[in-house]
């Protein structure tokens, strides 16, 4: 991730509307400042099981654990890291058991980034795939065993400067030990980690690593949105003013700790409106440069995702009134957006509602 900036936090597929959206041909990037924009005042609540964040040390200079802790039931596990050495490595992901039974692990949603030198790319690659979802997997772990999470990873070769990013939805039944690790390439990955030390997290606000309960987060309009009424309106996502970010803990050490950014949560959206107009929708990076996806579900039918922005790889470095055309629906409707923060990305964002009078 990058990090916090003037106190904000740093952090294509050509799609076509269904025929229940309204107006548009393109997702495309318009002059839209958020920042203007009077805030709609929105319900926050956090649910779901845990997030595992491996984000620290993002840069790895050195071989070893970057994060590590025993989980069971519905997880989500969220890595981000950078080989910063010289030389080629591994970055794997190691599931163990040290239980009685064997344990099941259902990968249920995932998406995987990298080894690549775009930063932004990757972050997007991941969005895309686990927003676009999958078909899911089992991997059973043995009493005594230990198996690898992603296997391609097992033989990927990570070189200098070269990011991997990776967000997976779990169900375990069994507690398991989740590692991330850097290795070198010829190592042995059971025998590395029965050997490998815990890397020091880096320091201060960039000590993006823990576990953290609630790892979704659902997003209700207080009132029903007039358009007419109201005019153009913003919600503003992961500031850690409106919308908090979660705090958890490092299990490698008992520290405490705080998501920055809230990478790694998913949050579901609804904004409930009255009936007669249309109403566009556009998300508008407040913290710098941003590449994302987001996912929307109109009338229960018309399910897509959309690349944000689209007409080009990312936006929001030095021109903060731009933003990315989401669509245009009609009012009444029901209608909800997936979005998380994408690795690599820069947040505050604005989610912006600007009214549309039926013609």
């Amino acid at each position: 991730m990058n990090w916090i900036k003037f106190g904000i936090v740093p952090l294509i597929m050509f799609v076509t509307l269904h025929s229940t959206a309204l107006a548009v041909d393109t997702y495309s990037t318009v002059k839209l400042d958020g920042l203007t924009l009077p805030e709609w005042p929105v319900v926050v609540s956090p649910y779901g099981g845990k997030l595992v964040l491996s984000d620290s040390p993002e840069m790895v200079s050195n071989d070893g654990i970057m994060y590590q802790d025993t989980v069971s039931g519905d997880i989500r596990l969220f890595f981000h890291h950078v080989n910063a050495t010289e030389v080629p490595k591994k970055i794997v992901v190691l599931l163990e058991n040290y239980g009685k039974d064997t344990a099941h692990i259902t990968v249920v949603q995932h998406g995987l980034g990298g080894p690549s030198l775009d930063y932004l790319q990757v972050g997007k690659e991941v969005q895309q795939e686990y927003l676009e979802g999958g078909n899911l997997y089992l991997i059973e772990v043995p009493c005594k065993e230990s198996r690898s999470l992603i296997s391609s990873l097992d033989h990927s070769i990570v070189e200098p400067n070269m990011l991997v990013n990776g967000m997976y939805d779990l169900k375990i039944d069994h507690p398991v030990i989740v590692r991330v690790m850097m290795m070198p390439l010829d190592a042995d990955i059971a025998e590395f980690a029965a050997k490998a030390k815990v890397l020091p997290a880096d320091p201060g606000e960039h000590r993006l690593r823990g576990t953290f309960e609630g790892k979704d987060r659902l997003i209700v309009g207080k009132h029903t949105y007039d358009g007419m009424k109201s005019g153009s309106v913003a919600v503003t996502l992961a500031d850690n003013h409106l919308d908090q970010y979660v705090r958890g803990i490092d299990a490698t050490d008992g520290t405490p700790t705080l998501n920055y950014g809230n990478y790694g949560i998913v949050y579901k959206i609804y904004l409930p409106s009255t009936s007669g107009d249309e109403i566009s929708y556009y998300l508008n990076p407040r913290g710098g440069e941003y590449a994302g996806w987001l996912g929307l579900e109109y009338r229960h039918q018309d399910v897509h995702t959309i690349p944000t922005p689209a007409d080009i790889m990312s936006f929001g470095s030095n021109k903060i009134s731009e933003s990315a055309y989401l669509g245009t629906y009609e009012s009444g409707k029901s209608l909800w957006m997936t979005f998380s923060p994408p690795g690599a990305s820069n947040l505050p964002i604005k989610l912006i509602l600007e009214p549309e009078k039926v013609k």
